[in-house]
């Protein structure tokens, strides 16, 4: 009788088998790994690939000095320095806020709350110009909010105080979103336990309660901090638009493309983009960090 070449089975399993890699798999509601891959890349390639391989070699038309001149301008360098500070301004205060509404809509049932959560997602349907029409109309100096405080001499539409308005307005529902299914799932068992071991409110909210929902806050907080920084819409009617003072880099992007001066244009847009990609790789090797932080408390 001759040996058989195989390994023998273990709990009928040959100990030389091997499981098919999961892409290999046929049972899939998706077509085969390579036909999806390929609609994958296609797709990125045609909506975000290509369009930013084009914005990136549009600038280089007038040369580097050219690309240099734009981007060192005055103007420029100001209201980048103002877009950026304003929705880094205004996320954080979302990043709070929206903890706060988070908490409020998950733990409580009250009368009107699931209106109050409707009221939440009003920023994603609203247009945004209507949006800034609305906040403009408020916040002006003889709207309802603005007349209270012009007799003070306080300004609000029409300065980098409106802008921020406007830009927590719009990025409110991002926080609120992105912390509200984690604070629903989290246990509340866990909480009670560290009030039988003494804790007191605070001290389960800082050790316990925020570093669970700390990953989704930093999402929270980076669409929020997105969505600010390339806000448009419902700025211009609120933010007076006046040079040096209340002027975003969109509405610059946009005053170079109605000049005829494209590359100019894609010259602001290609630092706004870099700057965009610091942020958010800062902001994701943070959560990685307390991702793996997180792993490595829990073993």
């Amino acid at each position: 009788m001759t040996a058989s070449s195989a390994a023998p089975p273990t709990n009928g399993v040959p100990e030389n088998f091997k499981p098919p890699h999961p892409s290999l798999h046929t049972n899939r509601v998706l077509p085969g790994f390579k036909a999806s891959l390929g609609f994958t890349v296609v797709y990125l390639s045609l909506i975000v690939l290509i369009p930013l391989a084009a914005l990136i070699a549009r600038p280089w038309e007038h040369g580097w000095q050219g690309f240099w001149s734009v981007v060192t301008d005055t103007r420029v360098l100001a209201s980048l320095k103002l877009t950026f500070s304003t929705a880094a301004a205004a996320a954080l205060l979302n990043l709070v806020v929206g903890l706060m509404i988070a908490w409020v809509l998950t733990r409580y049932k009250f009368p009107g709350s699931k209106i109050l959560d409707a009221f939440v997602d009003l920023p994603f349907a609203l247009p945004t110009a209507v949006a800034g029409v609305a906040l403009c109309a408020l916040y002006a100096p003889n709207g309802w909010i603005g007349s209270l405080f012009a007799p003070l001499g306080i300004k609000i539409a029409y300065t980098p105080v409106g802008i921020f308005i406007a830009l927590v307005f719009v990025g409110l529902p991002f926080v609120v979103r992105s912390v509200q299914p984690v604070l629903a799932d989290f246990d509340a068992e866990v909480e009670e336990a560290a009030r039988t071991l003494g804790a007191s409110s605070i001290q389960t909210a800082v050790r316990v309660v925020l570093p669970a929902l700390a990953p989704a806050l930093l999402t929270g907080f980076s669409l929020a901090l997105a969505r600010a920084v390339g806000e448009y819409g419902s700025v211009i009617f609120i933010a007076g638009n006046m040079p040096y003072v209340s002027e975003i880099t969109p509405l610059l992007i946009v005053i170079k493309l109605q000049e005829f001066d494209y590359a100019g244009a894609a010259s602001v847009a290609l630092i706004m983009l870099l700057l965009s990609f610091a942020v958010l790789a800062v902001i994701n090797a943070l959560q990685i960090w307390l991702f793996g932080r997180g792993q490595g408390a829990g073993k």
